[in-house]
């Protein structure tokens, strides 16, 4: 399981413990992210995937199922594309190939309006939206000098956008072989045309749209996400 941008592997906790009952489950920080190195020296969309890959080596995973969301999901999609036959199948949460040119405009003015450092987690989880979204993201925070700090830095998430704002994925997309599930928010923010454009290049991908939700939606609705995954598991 893979978070997205400004995230870390808690996010997936309420996901993670009901799988947990009947699978393994692993969680990672990216780099840049929660635990994980705070400043790479390469935030490329290759080393991102190196990584992942190294997770996968290390504990000797075989055919596992990739669940990623947003940045996530773009992570969990180039691993897929790029080692054909080593994973069982994908999840992309509010995840998909096309480029985004003003991701990192719209990232780094977000972030900065984070009213950094927050006095409490509770302050931090109102204030970043309330809600399942707000306490989750609030957990990612550490207290320190202050108040309550981010576990990132700004300018190393926003670098870590530049290939996605110049560049698309389709060879990768239409190269993944393993089966394939796409997750949306019904008020996501992946273009209805990229969707449409992701099912005809691979017209067997199952996709799912959960009413009501958002970007976030592996915070608002676990419980749909779960049964999806859950549901995937069982058909593999």
């Amino acid at each position: 399981m893979v978070h997205g941008l400004a995230g870390q592997a808690g996010e997936w906790a309420s996901v993670a413990d009901a799988l947990g009952r009947e699978r393994r489950v692993v969680a990672v920080d990216q780099r840049g992210h929660g635990r994980s190195t705070r400043r790479p020296d390469d935030v490329s969309r290759a080393a991102y995937v190196a990584d992942l890959m190294a997770v996968v080596d290390q504990l000797g995973l075989e055919q596992t199922v990739l669940v990623g969301q947003s940045l996530g999901g773009h992570t969990a999609l180039l691993a897929a594309a790029a080692h054909p036959g080593r994973f069982g199948g994908l999840v992309l949460v509010e995840a998909g190939p096309g480029a985004a040119p003003r991701v990192q405009h719209e990232v780094a003015a977000m972030l900065k309006a984070w009213p950094v450092p927050f006095a409490s987690r509770a302050a931090a989880a109102r204030l970043l939206g309330g809600g399942p979204v707000g306490a989750g993201l609030a957990d990612g925070l550490e207290q320190r000098e202050g108040g309550w700090w981010p576990r990132f830095d700004r300018d190393v998430l926003v670098a870590s956008l530049a290939e996605n704002a110049v560049k698309s994925y389709w060879d990768q997309w239409a190269a993944i072989s393993c089966p394939t599930l796409l997750v949306l928010g019904q008020h996501g923010i992946i273009p209805p045309r990229e969707t449409a454009d992701m099912l005809t290049r691979r017209p067997a991908t199952m996709a799912v749209s959960i009413p009501g939700a958002g970007h976030d939606l592996h915070l608002e609705r676990p419980d749909a996400l779960h049964q999806l995954v859950s549901d995937l598991l069982a058909r593999l």
